[in-house]
């Protein structure tokens, strides 16, 4: 007995450009997440200081130190995922929604930049990012765990010992 095939196309899971778009999306998790540095204090207080963060709009490069760590740790791989479908990302967490542009239709990019440019350890589109936000009339309190964990604060430990 002959067994005829069809030649009508198979239905197909997940269409080939979403299979594309979810495996781009994983491939670029995992090339950010392999070039993730966690800077030491210090080091990313000589970083930052380089930017020109030191003084910026009225704050203090510990105001940023402190700022980074509540945030991320000194992560600069660290994402965050929000129930409304926007992510922070970077050292200073850093919102899709407003901020970079993910694959998220809706966000504003105000920064030009991707967001997983902001998970780059050399920190040049991060820290040029957070100047434009610093920019906005609430300044740092933008980020509530800097209003919650650094502001009003003596800050000064989070550079003591620093050699600049």
């Amino acid at each position: 007995m002959e067994v005829r095939r069809s030649w009508a196309p198979r239905s197909q899971l997940c269409p080939p450009v979403m299979t594309m778009l979810v495996l781009a999306s994983l491939l670029s998790c995992l090339l950010t997440s392999s070039e993730a540095k966690v800077y030491s204090r210090c080091e990313l207080a000589r970083v930052l200081r380089d930017f020109g963060l030191d003084g910026y709009r009225g704050y203090s490069l510990a105001d940023w130190v402190c700022l980074a760590y509540y945030t991320s740790g000194f992560n600069t791989g660290a994402v965050d995922h929000e129930a409304d479908g926007s992510t922070n990302n970077g050292i200073f967490q850093i919102n899709s929604r407003r901020w970079c542009k993910n694959l998220t239709p809706d966000s504003h990019n105000k920064c030009r930049v991707y967001c997983s440019d902001l998970l780059n350890p050399n920190l040049k589109d991060t820290v040029i990012c957070a100047m434009k936000i610093v920019q906005e009339p609430q300044g740092l309190g933008y980020w509530e765990t800097w209003r919650h964990h650094c502001q009003g604060k003596d800050l000064s430990d989070w550079v003591d010992g620093c050699d600049f």
